[in-house]
Parts: structure tokens; sequence; C-alpha cells
């Protein structure tokens, strides 16, 4: 099969990847192997590519929204039938018996696998998955849209559900009616994350720094509010989630933020937060990382995406067209999300 290489970590604008005829993954007992037809881009893909995150796999294969066929299934797996489309996430695979995942929270696992940073990822033909962490996607959406769903969607969702505004269920749904939640950066994660914020009754105030891509689309998706990154919001936020990658966006997030406010740090890398004033926290407000996800967030995630008749707006690329997505991806060309199409 074909498949996109890292050699070593470079800016991806020197096209570190190497595309290259490989063998077909072996398959051990649990495991599913996966005819890729979508792989959406992602900023921890980056990440990978320019050695943010530290290598873990020599010549690793990125790539962690997978959209698939089940192509052949190991000895032990009964959930899934061969031709079923499946998802594969971030989340490869975890020890299943830390402290952390006995606790309900597997995301914190120091022995778990990632798809396309410590086992081989989506940008390839086919990749193999762990049979218990494969996802069944909604029916009425295509490959390509539902490959940004497997990380900017379940990444999102966990986001907003550690803002700490309302959880309970009302009528089967959650409400936020009233809840002012401002979203800083908006790229994949921004704007799937703002459909299921509005469906839940909040009002969303964008700040991110493109007029053309990002800011239109929020708009176009329902914001109340659309302003460049460090413009502050007409009215104090009850929550906000920072997308970015860009710590000097924390300062102003927190001057943005009521009382009691909670700020969610969406990503797995971000740069360095300058210092700020005391009072900025002060009054209760809270500053918290998000890290990784567990499978039931992607579970719940895919139920709640269905019934919000969550749509992505995606760019397609071609497989060849791999290292020029990647550069839009990091110069916020992307209006939306970016995917491959394999």
């Amino acid at each position: 099969m074909q498949a996109y290489v890292l050699e070593r970590p470079a800016p991806i604008e020197s096209r570190p990847l190497e595309l290259v005829e490989i063998d077909l993954p072996e398959l051990n007992p649990g495991q599913v192997l996966v005819q890729i037809s979508a792989c959406g881009l992602c900023r921890t893909d980056l990440h990978v590519c320019e050695g943010d995150l530290e290598p873990r796999l020599p010549k690793v294969i990125p790539g962690h929204q997978i959209v698939g066929h089940v192509a052949r299934i190991g000895d032990d797996v009964t959930d899934f039938r061969k031709g079923e489309r499946v998802g594969i996430a971030w989340l490869h695979q975890t020890c299943g018996t830390c402290s952390y995942c006995l606790g309900g929270n597997e995301n914190l696992c120091d022995d778990a696998d990632f798809t396309g940073w410590t086992v081989n990822g989506g940008f390839a033909g086919y990749a193999i998955a762990s049979g218990e962490f494969l996802y069944r996607l909604p029916e009425d959406l295509s490959d390509t849209q539902a490959a940004p769903l497997l990380c900017a969607g379940i990444i999102g969702f966990r986001a907003l559900n550690l803002t700490g505004l309302p959880s309970e269920l009302h009528s089967g749904k959650i409400d936020w009616t009233g809840a002012r939640l401002g979203i800083y950066g908006f790229g994949a994660a921004g704007h799937i994350s703002i459909q299921l914020a509005l469906a839940r009754g909040a009002e969303v105030y964008v700040a991110t720094r493109d007029r053309k891509t990002h800011q239109s689309l929020a708009e176009e998706l329902g914001a109340v509010w659309v302003g460049d990154t460090f413009v502050k919001p007409p009215v104090k936020l009850d929550a906000a989630i920072i997308f970015a990658p860009a710590g000097e966006i924390v300062p102003a997030a927190l001057k943005a933020l009521d009382k009691a406010g909670c700020l969610v740090l969406g990503g797995i890398h971000m740069s360095p937060i300058p210092e700020f004033e005391y009072k900025l926290l002060y009054g209760e407000r809270v500053i918290r990382s998000v890290t990784n996800n567990t499978r039931t967030d992607g579970q719940e995630f895919l139920q709640e995406a269905a019934r919000a008749k969550i749509r992505t707006h995606t760019e397609t690329f071609h497989f060849e067209e791999l290292a020029e997505a990647l550069i839009a991806l990091k110069h916020d060309a992307i209006r939306g999300a970016a995917v491959v199409s394999i």
C-alpha cells in the first residue's frame, strides 16, 4: 500500500512526509484492518510532523481522523463485520488496568497508544485499529464529512463539557439557554463546537483572526458576535474555550470571563502562556486543559451530533495533495476542516 511516512520532524513547508510503498500491516487478535477512504487533518498532525510532540515511533504514518471500511477482522473481535463503515480516532488503545482506566479516566492513561503518533495512522491506504476503540458513524454524512468528527468533534465535545456549564438533561437534551460561551480560534474544532453549543441553547461569541475564512464561517453558523482574537466581546462570558495553540490568548480570554467562569484549553500543544496579573484569575475563575478523550466521549458525541444534525464544512484534497493541505492548515487557509480523500 502507499503511505506517507515521517522520516524526521521538520517544518511542514519543507514537506517532511515521504510517499512510499509498504506492506499491509499485520493483524493481531483483537484488531481490525480498515481500508481508508478519508482522513481528516488536525493541528496535532502538524505537531507530530514538526516535532512539537516528541517522536515516539520511527517512520510513523501520521493521521488520526480516519474513515474507512472493515477489510479484515482479527480473532476475538465480535462487534464489527467485514465491509462495515467505521471511524478510527486519536485514542488507539489504553492499558485498561491502571487507576485512570479503572476510574473512568482512560484519557489520562500513562500507557496509552495514539493513532498517528505512537502507532501508524491514516495517511495511508490501510490502518490497524483495536476493535474496542472503533466507532460507528452517522449514516447521513459522507466519508469526508464524517472524518473531522473523530478528533475535532470529539475534543470539542469534551471541551464543551468541561466548561462547567449546566450538564443536566431537560427533555432529553442539555439546556444551556442564556449561557454565554466564547470560542477562541475557529478551525475544525471550533466550527463543530459552535453547532453543538447553539443546539444546547447557548449564545456563542467567537474571537478569531482571519476575516475571510474563520470569521465569516462563524457568522454563517450563528455566532451572536464575531471579532478579532484580542478584541474584548461586548458581554462577560460564562465560559470560554481556546482551540488555537497560542498561549498569548489566555490573558485576553480571562479578561472576557465573568466571575466563576471557566477557561478551557482545547489543544494537545500550546505555545508558552505569558505572565499575567493575578486579578485576571481572581473571582474564582478557572483554567483547565483537555487531555485526549475517552471512548464514552466519542460515543456520546456521535449520538448528540446525529441528533443536532451537525454538518461539517470541509475542504477536500486528493491524497497526492497532502503536503499542500498541511501547509494550508498551518497558515489558517482552511475554512472549516481539511480532509484528504484516499
